[in-house]
């Protein structure tokens, strides 16, 4: 599918910034199935970046040597048990960890499942950040982001997420 990808450059509102020593390819993907209803990850977390329940897509790290389509189907089949057609990409979104000095580059595609299997977390996962799969409806996802930005580290994911989620139904809505 033909798509015009976006791009967005974000600051770190929430915290300041002193340096910032990497940056960190990272995909994400903005998962559906045949019933348009949507797969995100919930993280339960109390780390330095504080304490707090928080919705995100799922996705992660590029490996050395792997490329962006291939990165994105593993992460998903790790995170959510779920084998996926990419659709499209959507966009990239440049963010900032100013708390851990990173550079963030998301890129984002859309993804419709496939299958479901069994999910691969590593132990930080499980043992950190207590991740576990939500299935909710555009409307309840936007809703869940626009209510965990009562924490630091929630609003800069929902400041990320959000326009993507919106530009993923735009596309949806085009594919009827």
């Amino acid at each position: 599918m033909k798509n015009n990808e976006i791009k967005i450059e974000l600051q770190d509102t929430q915290w300041n910034k002193e340096y910032i020593d990497h940056d960190r390819n990272i995909v994400r993907a903005i998962v559906y199935d045949e019933n348009r209803m949507f797969y995100f990850v919930r993280a339960v977390r109390d780390d330095e970046f504080g304490k707090a329940t928080l919705i995100e897509t799922s996705g992660g790290g590029v490996e050395k040597g792997e490329d962006l389509i291939t990165a994105v189907q593993r992460e998903l089949k790790e995170e959510l048990g779920v084998s996926v057609d990419v659709v499209c990409k959507i966009g990239i979104v440049s963010d900032y960890y100013n708390l851990i000095h990173r550079h963030n580059i998301n890129n984002y595609f859309l993804c419709k499942i496939k299958s479901f299997g069994q999910k691969n977390l590593t132990q930080d996962e499980i043992e950190k950040f207590h991740l576990s799969t939500l299935k909710m409806s555009y409307e309840e996802a936007v809703i869940e982001y626009e209510n965990r930005k009562n924490s630091k580290l929630g609003t800069l994911i929902a400041n990320r997420e959000l326009p993507i989620l919106h530009r993923a139904k735009e596309i949806l809505d085009k594919l009827k």
